[in-house]
């Protein structure tokens, strides 16, 4: 079975060189009106990394998976991702991923697979999990890649980088 961890250490070995051959000018245009630029999208993945990172390691040690959320678009833009050098976004997303990958790995099979009853996943899961089913933090972390290789086929004009986990 392909685990979240190996999943992400994929998307992101096979996504860094397709992003290394976008240059400069086209990341930073919006894909149409009123759209995050392919700059913006890999911001919103550093974002999603960053707050994920916190969830997944304080889950943990908790019996429930009740995470804050974030206005992910104030986030993009009070960080002017659009304006952010290329190349250091792009490193940092893909550092940043391959460090979540390696949490992921860390977690302890107990803390991965414990139902918890209480969870926002409703609110803050990419494929969101009914207030009323218990969920685990391996199925957020399945959720996480899934969310990233969303926001990938967007930056790659629509193309699966992964079947859906």
């Amino acid at each position: 079975m392909d685990t979240p961890e190996a999943a992400l250490r994929d998307a992101v070995r096979s996504a860094l060189p397709r992003l290394e051959a976008i240059p400069d000018v086209e990341a930073r245009r919006p894909r149409s009106p009123g759209k995050w630029s392919r700059k913006e999208i890999v911001g919103h993945l550093i974002d999603s990394a960053s707050n994920n990172h916190q969830r997944f390691v304080r889950a943990q040690r908790t019996n429930d998976l009740v995470c804050a959320t974030y206005d992910q678009d104030a986030w993009v833009e009070a960080q002017k991702y659009v304006d952010a050098d290329w190349h250091d976004l792009r490193a940092l997303w893909s550092h940043f991923n391959l460090h979540l990958a390696h949490v992921m790995e860390a977690c302890p099979p107990d803390a991965r697979t414990r139902p918890r009853a209480r969870h926002n996943l409703h609110e803050v899961a990419f494929r969101a999990v009914p207030a009323d089913q218990p969920t685990t933090l391996e199925y957020f972390m399945r959720d996480y890649v899934v969310h990233l290789d969303h926001h990938l086929a967007q930056i790659f004009d629509h193309e699966t980088m992964h079947p859906v986990r």
